[in-house]
């Protein structure tokens, strides 16, 4: 048992990544466009085009992290659960792990809840939450709601099933606070 991860890039353990095959299409798409109709508005002109074009750019910049396959987003290990931008977070700061179906028109997304059971400042081992600002205007994998301590991570842009990360998380959860 050494120390853990100053950083996700030395993350070791269970570790989950973005399926490229499912979202990077939409990275893809967005930057077509956006250089096609930047292409465009310098042609014609058109500032309002150029305002188009610079937003489906943005769009893909924001989702660009889905073309990053090889890089760990969420895991974990003997220290605790890791989220990509987050930080470390000590298995016994977890008060409950919960996979949550929400239904949207036809289509059921996946959250993955961490409630935790003391303040984030405590509950990280290891911080994360200072990025450059190149990679903070992309997209997070997790939100974090401060009234009630809850970590939500949608999953279903990752490769393993939502049920399956899950499962691991609970198991290796449940094996490391003694259960």
């Amino acid at each position: 048992m050494g120390i853990p991860a100053r950083d996700i890039e030395h993350a070791e353990g269970y570790i989950v990544r973005y399926d490229s095959a499912k979202a990077g299409t939409r990275v893809y798409a967005m930057a077509a466009i956006g250089v096609g109709v930047c292409a465009a508005a310098i042609l014609l002109g058109s500032e309002i085009l150029i305002a188009l074009g610079l937003g489906a750019l943005a769009t893909a910049y924001y989702f660009y992290p889905f073309l990053e396959a090889r890089r760990a987003r969420l895991g974990a290990n003997e220290y605790g659960i890791f989220i990509e931008g987050f930080g470390l977070i000590d298995w016994r700061s977890i008060r409950r792990i919960e996979l949550v179906p929400t239904s949207v028109r036809s289509i059921i997304l996946h959250e993955l809840q961490v409630q935790l059971s003391q303040p984030v400042s405590r509950a990280l081992l290891v911080d994360w939450r200072r990025m450059p600002l190149y990679r903070r205007l992309m997209r997070l994998p997790w939100v974090i709601t401060p009234d009630d301590n809850t970590l939500h991570v949608e999953l279903d842009s990752f490769k393993q099933s939502p049920e399956t990360v899950h499962r691991t998380l609970q198991s290796i959860w449940q094996h490391y606070r003694g259960w």
